[in-house]
C-alpha cells in the first residue's frame, strides 16, 4: 500500500534505530533528551583510552601496525592543524601590528601560538581529552553517549551540549577546507613575475578545481587517501621544520619566546588588541577537535605518536621561524628609518627560487588539510544517525579490517556545496580567517565541559580533581571563545549562522520523531491485549514466518494490524523485531541479539548495534540459529508499517518545523537498503499521520 502522496512517507521502526535499551520508548529514530540509557553489551569502559579499535592496547606505541597508522594519520589527522603556519601567524601580526610594534609584541605573538599548541592540543586533547573515549571512537557526539553512560541517563544539559557542539564542528567542516586552500593559493602573490597572474578569479577557479578532486576522491575510502595524503604531508612538516631552523639564527632570541611571560604580558598591556590577537593566534589549533573525530580511523596511539614526535615539532620550529624572520624584519626596519610593514611571512621567508615550488606543496597540504574535518564529518554523521538525531543516510564502508573509516555520500555532496559557496563569496583567506575560530572554540569548550561529566562520573575522581584539571582547561576556552567573539560583526556570524541552522534542523528531528511516537503510542494496542483476542478469534493462518519492524515490542505494529485488517490472515511464525543503538560504539555478536517468547504464535527479537555500526538485519538473523529459532530467511516476509506524514498546525511543532521534518523523511535512505533487507521480501503497508 503505497504512502499518500500529500506527506512524506515514513517506516514504523526503521527512520533510524532507537537509542533507547529498554526497547520501550520511542520511535526507532527518536532520541530524548531526556532518559534512562542503560547499554546493550559488555559496560567495560573505565574511561582510560581503553584503545579498542586500530592501535589499541596492543603493542603500544612502536609496533610496525600502530606506526604504519601513524603515518597514515599524518595525512588524514594533521593536515588542518599542520597548514595552520599558512595563515595563523600573519594573521595574529596583522591584528598587532594595530599597536606600535615593538620585540616584545613579536615575542608575545610567538609565545601565544606555541603555548596555545601546548596547552590546548598536547595538554588537553592529546594527553587528556583521547583518554575519554568511547571504546576506541572520539568525537563531540561520542562523548556526549560516554557523558550520558556515566551519568546513567541522558540529560537535557548532555543532549544540548552535544548537538550544540556537533553543530558548530559542521559549520568548521565547512570552513576550513576554503580557508586552507585560499591560503595556499595567496602565496603565489610572492612568487617573483606571478604577481599579476594571481588574480581572484584565478584563485578562486584553481580553489574550485582542487576542492571539487578532493571530494571526488573521498569514495575511495579513509585508507587510500591515508596512503597518498600520508607521504606528502611528512615532507610538508620537513618543510616547515626547515624553513623554521634556517631563519630561526636571524634573530635567536626568538627562543624567549617559550616562556609563557610573554603571552600574558602581550594580553595585559595590549588590552583588546591582546584580545584581537589571541582570536588570530586561536587558528594555529583549529585542527585539535578534528584530530579527536577521526580517533575512530587510526586510534589513540599511532595519533598520539605523531603529533609528539613529528607534528609539534614541525609546528614549533615554524612559529619560532616566522618569528625569529619578524624580528630581523624588525630590525631591518629600524635601521633603515623605514615603516615596519606586515607581509605573508611563511612564503617570504623562502628563498623566491623554492616559492613556486613550496607554493604547489602547500597547496597540495591545504587539500590534505580538509581531509580531516571531512573524515570527521563522517563520523559524526554516523553516530548523529545511530543516535537519532540526523534521518538515515546511506554510510558505506570502506574498510575491511577498521570499522571507522567510512564514505558518506549525501554529507560528502552537502560540504563539497557548502565549501565551494564560500570559497566563490569570500575569495581570499583573509576575508574568512574572522570566521573560522568561532565555530572551532565553541565546540572545545563543549567536549572540554562533557569531559568533565566523564571524569567526574565515570573515572570516579573526586570534585576537586576533576576542577582542578577541568577548570583552567574551560577557563582557557573560554577565554579564547570571548577573543573571537569580538568579530562576529566581521565574519564570526556565518560558523554562528551555520550552527543555528544545523541545531534547528537536528533539535526539529529529534523533537518531530517523539511527537510521531508519542501518536503511534495512543493509537496503537498493546501486543498482549492483541494475543488475547487472536485466541478468542483466531484468523486464518498461512504457513511461513513474519518478521515486523517496530520501535516499541510491547505494542501490536502498525503493519501487524494492517495485515490483519486487510488480509485478514496471520502467518504460522510471527517475530516482532526491534533494532536498538547501545551508548557504545561496536556490540560484541554475543551479545548482537536478544530471543524473548511472548506465545505460542509470537516472539520478541532485539538486535543490538553500537552507534558506530551499520545494521545488518539478515546477518544478524543468522545469529539466531544457536539460539533455538530457525527459519529461511527467503521464505520469510518483512513487514514494515510506513507513514504518510502531513504537517498540522495543531501538532506539537510550528508548521515551518513540520515542513522541515516532512522534508527529512521524504529524503532519508530507504530503510530496506539501510537495514540491508532482501528487497523482494519486504511488504510496506502504511497510514496517514499529522505531525
Amino acid at each position: 500500500m503505497a504512502a499518500t502522496p500529500s506527506g512524506a512517507a515514513s517506516v514504523e521502526g526503521a527512520p533510524d534505530v532507537d537509542t533507547s535499551q529498554s526497547g520501550s520508548g520511542g520511535d526507532a529514530c527518536a532520541a530524548p533528551p531526556e532518559g534512562s540509557l542503560p547499554v546493550a553489551g559488555h559496560d567495560d569502559l573505565q574511561g582510560h583510552g581503553n584503545g579498542h579499535g586500530p592501535g589499541g592496547k596492543s603493542g603500544g606505541l612502536f609496533n610496525a601496525k600502530v606506526m604504519g597508522l601513524a603515518l597514515g594519520s599524518v595525512g588524514v589527522v594533521f593536515g588542518d592543524i599542520g597548514t595552520s603556519p599558512l595563515y595563523a601567524f600573519q594573521a595574529a601580526m596583522v591584528q598587532a601590528a594595530k599597536d606600535r610594534m615593538t620585540d616584545d609584541s613579536i615575542l608575545g605573538v610567538v609565545s601565544m601560538a606555541l603555548w596555545a599548541l601546548f596547552l590546548v592540543v598536547t595538554v588537553k586533547y592529546v594527553l587528556f581529552v583521547m583518554r575519554a573515549d568511547n571504546k576506541g571512537e572520539g568525537g563531540v557526539l561520542s562523548l556526549m553517549a560516554l557523558a550520558g553512560r556515566a551519568l546513567g541517563q541522558r540529560t537535557r544539559l548532555v543532549f544540548v551540549l552535544g548537538v550544540v557542539g556537533a553543530a558548530l564542528f559542521y559549520g568548521d567542516s565547512i570552513i576550513t577546507p576554503a580557508i586552507s586552500v585560499l591560503g595556499a593559493f595567496q602565496g603565489l602573490h610572492d612568487v617573483p613575475g606571478l604577481a599579476n597572474v594571481a588574480s581572484p578569479k584565478f584563485i578562486t577557479f584553481a580553489s574550485f578545481f582542487i576542492l571539487i578532486g578532493l571530494f571526488l576522491i573521498q569514495s575511495r575510502g579513509t585508507a587510500n587517501v591515508a596512503k597518498l595524503f600520508g607521504p606528502v604531508m611528512v615532507v610538508w612538516f620537513f618543510t616547515i621544520a626547515t624553513l623554521g631552523v634556517v631563519h630561526i639564527a636571524d634573530s635567536p632570541k626568538v627562543f624567549l619566546a617559550l616562556s609563557p611571560h610573554f603571552a600574558v604580558a602581550f594580553l595585559l598591556k595590549h588590552g583588546i588588541v591582546g584580545l584581537l590577537v589571541l582570536g588570530s593566534v586561536f587558528l594555529t589549533v583549529t585542527g585539535a577537535e578534528a584530530l579527536y573525530a577521526d580517533m575512530g580511523h587510526f586510534g589513540r596511539w599511532p595519533i598520539q605518536a605523531s603529533w609528539l614526535f613529528l607534528v609539534l615539532p614541525a609546528l614549533a620550529l615554524n612559529y619560532l621561524g616566522q618569528g625569529a624572520y619578524a624580528l630581523h624584519t624588525l630590525a631591518e626596519a629600524r635601521a633603515h628609518g623605514v615603516a615596519f610593514e606586515s607581509q605573508d611571512w611563511f612564503f617570504v621567508m623562502c628563498p623566491p627560487v623554492f616559492r613556486l615550488p613550496l607554493v604547489l606543496l602547500a597547496v597540495f597540504a591545504s587539500a590534505i588539510a580538509s581531509q580531516a574535518v571531512i573524515t570527521g564529518a563522517y563520523s559524526l554523521s554516523q553516530q548523529a544517525i545511530q543516535l537519532g538525531l540526523l534521518p538515515r543516510m546511506d554510510v558505506r564502508r570502506t574498510s575491511e579490517t577498521q570499522s571507522g573509516q567510512i564514505f558518506i555520500p549525501q554529507i560528502n555532496s552537502l560540504l563539497m556545496l557548502g565549501v565551494l559557496a564560500l570559497v566563490l563569496v569570500f575569495q581570499n583567506s583573509d576575508n574568512l580567517s574572522d570566521a573560522y575560530g568561532l565555530a572551532v572554540t565553541g565546540t572545545m569548550l563543549v567536549t572540554t565541559i562533557l569531559a568533565y561529566i566523564v571524569v567526574r562520573h565515570m573515572w570516579g575522581w573526586s570534585r576537586w580533581m576533576g576542577w582542578a584539571l577541568c577548570a583552567p582547561l574551560i577557563s582557557l576556552d573560554c577565554v579564547f571563545l570571548f577573543a573571537n567573539g569580538l568579530k562576529i560583526a566581521t565574519g564570526g556570524w556565518l560558523p554562528l549562522t551555520m550552527g543555528g541552522i544545523l541545531f534547528t534542523i537536528i533539535a526539529t528531528w529529534v523533537r518531530g520523531t517523539q511527537i510521531l511516537t508519542e501518536k503511534t503510542r495512543r493509537d496503537s494496542v498493546p501486543l498482549t491485549d492483541l494475543i488475547d483476542m487472536l485466541r478468542a478469534r483466531p484468523p486464518h493462518r498461512v504457513p511461513g514466518t513474519a518478521i515486523f519492524l517496530t520501535s516499541d515490542p510491547d505494542v501490536a505494529p502498525v503493519a501487524l494490524m494492517h495485515n490483519l485488517k486487510h488480509n485478514k490472515v496471520l502467518h504460522e511464525k510471527n517475530i516482532i523485531l526491534t533494532v536498538l543503538t547501545a551508548e557504545t560504539p561496536r556490540v560484541p555478536e554475543i551479545d548482537r541479539i536478544r530471543i524473548e517468547p511472548v506465545s505460542d504464535d509470537f516472539k520478541k527479537l532485539v538486535i543490538s548495534y553500537g552507534f558506530m555500526e551499520s545494521p545488518n538485519v539478515p546477518k544478524a538473523l543468522g545469529l539466531c540459529r544457536k539460539h533455538g529459532l530457525k527459519f529461511d530467511i527467503m521464505a520469510t516476509s518483512f513487514f514494515l508499517g510506513r507513514r504518510s506524514v502531513v504537517p498540522s498546525a495543531q501538532s506539537g511543532m510550528p508548521m515551518w518545523q513540520d515542513k522541515i521534518y516532512i522534508f527529512l523523511m521524504r529524503n532519508a535512505a530507504n530503510p530496506t537498503d539501510f537495514f540491508r533487507i532482501p528487497p523482494g521480501r519486504v511488504v510496506e503497508l502504511g497510514a496517514q499521520v499529522t505531525v
